[in-house]
């Protein structure tokens, strides 16, 4: 019987961690699909087209134009990221478990805004963008 109970606590620790395996592998994958200030500084460039632009970039969030009525892009992204940290804790009495549990939780957000304007021919003409954190 105890060695049941070891094998069925091994099988469930190993899912468990197999679980999260898999998820850090998904996130780590979606991370390079993301706008960050490096992508913007390694691959945007004057004189780019507005189709290399959205190659690189995405479509923009807010199309718009200048007081010269030429066009221009703005990215704006937000990330929320949550941490919760849980503890489990308990002890064996003669009557059975008695169990507790704490946990703490944080939130940090981080803002990307990108500006992209465009000359008459559809080309970058300038660039800026902004990143917060907090």
């Amino acid at each position: 019987m105890k060695k049941l109970f070891v094998i069925l606590a091994a099988i469930m620790l190993l899912s468990g961690c197999e679980n999260a395996v898999t998820h850090m592998k998904a996130v780590r994958s979606d991370a390079g699909d993301r706008v960050t200030v490096g992508k913007v500084q390694r691959e945007i460039r004057i004189g780019m087209p507005s189709a290399q632009v959205i190659e690189v970039l995405g479509s923009p969030n807010i199309v718009s134009t200048d007081e010269n009525r030429l066009e221009v892009w703005v990215y704006d992204k937000i990330a929320t990221d949550v941490s919760y940290s849980n503890s489990n804790g308990g002890v064996w009495v003669i009557l059975g478990p008695i169990t507790g549990n704490s946990g703490a939780t944080s939130t940090s957000q981080r803002t990307l805004t990108i500006v992209v304007k465009f000359d008459a021919d559809k080309k970058v003409r300038d660039f800026a963008y902004h990143s917060s954190s907090f």
